[in-house]
């Protein structure tokens, strides 16, 4: 299941996705508009800004604003900061793999490779997923599940 900090760091890409060209957003109106508690947006957009997907500036006119295009955002990133792993077990994680303790041998575990092809299939769509993407999704009324 994702995350509250990881849906909520998407929301929040995805207002100063559509912001761009605009002066910087304020945390208020981001956290008012979107609906995310303030104390835990600012925790959010710190992790991004400190990852380089954010730009900040302070005193008068300032706020968050985007330091990448939304197109070259893509959520994989963005879940593997707000939440580590995109697998479902360590034994399957690409950029934090652990072997499990109770397993005998990863070579013949049926669990690993069954979740190797999750994470596979989940980070293909991830992965090819960028900010500028979901925003288009939000017009895209063809686009019903």
């Amino acid at each position: 299941m994702l995350s509250k900090k990881t849906k909520y760091a998407i929301k929040a890409l995805v207002a100063l996705g559509k912001n761009t060209g605009n002066p910087p957003m304020q945390i208020v109106r981001l956290a008012e508009q979107e609906m995310i508690p303030r104390k835990f947006l600012e925790q959010i957009l710190l992790d991004m800004r400190n990852a380089g997907y954010l730009y900040s500036k302070k005193g008068a006119g300032g706020g968050y604003s985007l330091n990448k295009e939304p197109g070259d955002i893509y959520l994989a990133d963005i879940l593997r900061i707000t939440d580590g792993p995109i697998a479902m077990v360590p034994c399957a994680s690409l950029k934090f793999y652990r072997k499990c303790d109770e397993c005998h041998d990863e070579v013949t575990c049926g669990i690993r490779k069954t979740f190797i092809d999750v994470r596979d299939a989940t980070l293909k769509v991830l992965a090819q997923t960028s900010i500028a993407d979901v925003i288009a999704r939000e017009t895209d009324e063809s686009i019903v599940q």
